[in-house]
Order: C-alpha cells, then sequence, then structure tokens
C-alpha cells in the first residue's frame, strides 16, 4: 500500500491510497468465504459453494466494493499514522479505480477527504503577564458567609403578615389554558422571590395574606402544555418566615467543628479570603488562556464547526428539548462562536500538553468525574459508565489534560493584581481540580470539539465507506 496527501488547507486533506491488489486480495477471500454461508445453491454445502458461481449470483463488483470496505479502515489508519494526521471528522470516500471485468486483479486507488488537527507554532508562553482585578474580602463577605449558615439552621415560623420577599408561602394553585384546567396543585412551598415557579407568582403573591387570593396570565414551561399562555389561580393558605439562631457560641457547636463563636468567625473570614484567591485565580487563568489565543493562529475547520452546530439544533435529542424561540439566527451564531472558540483552545492547550509532557493519572480522572457527575447531579459511577458506554472517556481524558496544561502555563506566568500588588495564585495552580465545576459550567455554552466529532477516537474507529 503506498499513500500520499495534499493538503488543501491547514484543516483539510486530500488522501490519495494506491491499494496493491495482493494487498486486497485477503479481504476478497474473507468476502467469498462469509458469502458462501449465506448463499444456499442445490449441491454444495453449506460453506463450500465456489466463487463463480458467487459472482454469479451477487456480482463481482459487490464482492470487491464489500472486500474495499472491509479492508479500507486498515489502509486509513496505515496512511493517517505514516503522514501524522490526527482526523477531525467522518472521512468522505471516493473509489476511483478497482479490480473489474477482466481485469479482476487491478490494483486500487481511494482517495479520502478529511477535516485535519491543524498544526500550530507554539510562542514561548513562559512568563506571561497577567493582570487582575484588585480584591480583599470585606467584613461584608465575611457577614454574608455567616448569615447564609445560619439561613442553613433558621427554622420556619408561621407569621400573621402579607407575605414578603424571602418568605416561604404555602400555596394551591389552579392552570387553566382557554378556560379549561389543565393542572391543579396544593400545599405547594414556595419562597417568595426565588423565581423557581411560575413566571409572574411573585407579583401574585407577594403583599396576600393567609386566605387570600390572586389571578395572573403566564406562559407554562412544561408539561403537555409547555408554552401555552394560561390563566393562574394561586390562592396563599399560610406565610412563613425563616427564624434565625442567635450568633452564640451554642450556634457554632451546632453549625461547625468549633467550639466558640470566635473561632467560627475566624474561620469564616480565613474562608472569604480563600475565596478571593480562588476568585482571582479564575480570573487570571481565563486570562492566560485569552493572550495564548492572541499570541497563535489557529485556523479553525468551518465544516467542523458547522457540523456541531447542526447537531446542537436538528438532533432529534435537541429538538425534543428544546424550548420554544431556541432556534434563532442570533442564537446559532452564538453557538458557532462558542465552537469555534472552544476548538482554538483545545488545539493550543493540546500543544502546550506535548510540549510540558503533561499526563493524567487515575486519580485525577476519578477526581474530574466526580466533579462533573455532581455538576449533572448522577451518581458518579453511573455517570463513568454513561461516559465509557458513549465512548467518551478519552475526551474526559483531554480535558483533564488541557486543564493541567492551562495551570502550567498559569504556574509561569507573572500575575499582579490592579494596584500592582504581586498575586500569589501557588495554592490555585497547585490543585489540579479547583476549578473543576467552573469547567463543566464552561462545557455547556462552549461545546467541546472531541465531543462532537469524536475527533481523536470515534473518526478513527470506524471504518470509512466507500461511495
Amino acid at each position: 500500500m503506498k499513500s500520499a496527501v495534499e493538503k488543501l488547507n491547514p484543516t483539510e486533506a486530500k488522501i490519495t491510497i494506491d491499494i496493491a491488489y495482493a494487498d486486497l486480495k485477503p479481504f476478497v477471500q474473507k468476502t467469498y468465504k462469509e458469502l458462501a454461508e449465506q448463499i444456499q445453491i442445490p449441491g454444495f454445502r453449506k460453506g463450500k459453494v465456489p466463487s463463480k458461481l458467487i459472482d454469479q449470483r451477487v456480482g463481482f463488483d459487490f464482492v470487491v466494493e464489500n472486500a474495499l470496505n472491509e479492508g479500507l479502515n486498515d489502509f486509513y489508519q496505515q496512511a493517517l499514522a505514516e503522514h501524522e494526521l490526527t482526523p477531525l471528522s467522518q472521512p468522505q470516500v471516493e473509489v476511483l479505480s478497482k479490480p473489474e471485468g477482466d481485469d479482476r486483479e487491478a490494483d486500487s486507488q481511494v482517495e479520502i477527504s478529511v477535516a485535519i488537527r491543524p498544526e500550530i507554532e507554539l510562542p514561548d508562553y513562559k512568563g506571561l503577564k497577567i493582570e487582575v482585578d484588585a480584591r480583599e474580602a470585606s467584613a461584608e463577605d465575611e457577614q454574608k458567609a455567616l448569615d447564609e449558615l445560619r439561613g442553613r439552621f433558621g427554622t420556619l415560623k408561621t407569621v400573621d403578615r402579607p407575605a414578603a420577599e424571602g418568605d416561604h408561602v404555602t400555596l394551591d394553585l389552579q392552570a387553566l389554558v382557554d378556560g379549561e384546567e389543565v393542572d391543579a396543585a396544593n400545599d405547594l412551598s414556595y419562597e417568595v422571590g426565588s423565581g423557581t415557579m411560575l413566571e409572574g407568582i411573585d407579583e401574585a403573591v407577594t403583599g396576600l395574606s393567609a386566605g387570600e387570593d390572586a389571578t395572573f396570565e403566564t406562559t407554562l414551561a412544561g408539561g403537555e402544555h409547555s408554552g401555552a399562555e394560561a390563566t393562574v389561580k394561586v390562592k396563599v393558605t399560610a406565610v412563613k418566615e425563616r427564624e434565625l439562631p442567635e450568633v452564640d457560641d451554642e450556634f457554632a457547636q451546632l453549625a461547625s467543628e468549633f467550639d466558640t463563636v470566635d473561632e467560627l468567625k475566624e474561620d469564616l473570614k480565613k474562608q472569604a479570603a480563600e475565596s478571593v484567591a480562588v476568585e482571582q485565580g479564575i480570573e487570571a487563568r481565563d486570562k492566560v488562556l485569552e493572550k495564548l489565543v492572541e499570541l497563535i493562529e489557529v485556523p479553525v475547520p468551518e465544516n467542523v464547526i458547522e457540523e456541531q452546530v447542526t447537531q446542537h439544533f436538528d438532533s432529534p435529542q435537541a429538538q425534543a428539548s428544546a424550548e420554544p424561540g431556541h432556534d434563532t439566527e442570533e442564537h446559532r451564531a452564538e453557538v458557532r462562536e462558542n465552537a469555534a472558540t472552544a476548538f482554538r483552545n483545545e488545539i493550543i492547550l493540546d500543544a502546550v500538553a506535548e510540549a510540558e509532557e503533561v499526563g493524567v493519572e487515575q486519580s485525577e480522572l476519578i477526581d474530574y468525574i466526580v466533579n462533573m457527575s455532581q455538576q449533572y447531579g448522577m451518581d458518579p459511577n453511573q455517570f463513568a459508565q454513561m461516559l465509557d458506554g458513549s465512548g467518551q472517556a478519552g475526551m474526559m481524558v483531554g480535558e483533564v489534560r488541557r486543564r493541567k496544561a492551562l495551570a502550567k502555563v498559569l504556574e509561569y506566568a507573572t500575575v499582579t493584581d490592579s494596584n500592582g500588588k504581586a498575586v500569589d495564585l501557588s495554592k490555585f495552580v497547585g490543585s489540579a481540580d479547583d476549578d473543576a465545576a467552573d469547567q463543566g459550567a464552561e462545557a455547556d455554552s462552549a461545546p467541546a470539539v472531541s465531543e462532537e466529532t469524536a475527533a481523536d477516537e470515534a473518526a478513527t474507529d470506524e471504518a470509512a465507506e466507500t461511495k
């Protein structure tokens, strides 16, 4: 087998493969053997049908096409390895010549077009200068943390007054579409102002006391009437306010491992300072990546990006879960830009990981999967099985490796705040999993190319089909 590559552009290649008949012959023989097991001809035992009779039944062209399909993936993989190409999409194959007619042992030639990972040249990324906003933990931050902790240990107390923001109310609801009831529920608990129920309900229940009701118009967001305009009748049956515990030593012992409230406050102060450091670390990490992208020109394969946009909007799963007004030109443009940005980030960070010889330990992958499973509200074991079953385990390894590569660049960077003060991010950089949840959130808005195109796994595992 011989192959040659013509790079049509930095992200697209045409591979021409010349296949000697001697290389194709084992696949031809395998095809005859399989067909002999399937075809039944009187006078011949199963599996013993001669090749000439098989040709009469199905045609020699069919045998050759099947043999090419069987062997083409092997030839394709050899060509990719020989020319050090990484595919980003499923290959498009055209057979230029093959054995046929009187020349049954002719050589074959196929032409394969495929999107490929572009090659880039990394600049000197060590010592990048990054400025982040000056931040300091304030007394307000400490008080907010204390109030949140008190809220977790608060109790609900029934009050005889109109409902206000932050109160918990017990509700009876009835939804009507065109005057007909489509849904109803009693004794629902709702926090006023949380925005977790129907649009318009906060305005309707604010100011109502127990026993009072109101009616408002809204758009239903779930069920078989999703998107329908509805009239909702709501009745408040109870108003409760959260009663917070006193801040004393007894509360400190209840809510923490500390014996005194002074120890608890000191710990909350420390946590507030650590939170500021994490915020600065995330900002610095994002700015380091932005600077890398500015320094490096990364060609983007438009056909791969377009495939992702199409899958995002047009796949059966996407259409089944899409909300009204989901598919707009503005949203498509946003998804397209996010996909292109994610592609550039991946190419750059993969190159950094290669340069820094970054590897991924099994423990790091497990920690990442645990963090990601929490983002989706799934059991870690079930989440891992889902990834393995969908062939995305390799994608997870790539994500962890890129995150470690970015942390390496950040480690080399010089970071100061807007006041000119040096920022120590050693603790932030030292923990490879500190921003796993944040990375997972970014994945929702900027889909990874590896996930949508199976660039490194699926595209190279599946056989190319002939036209």
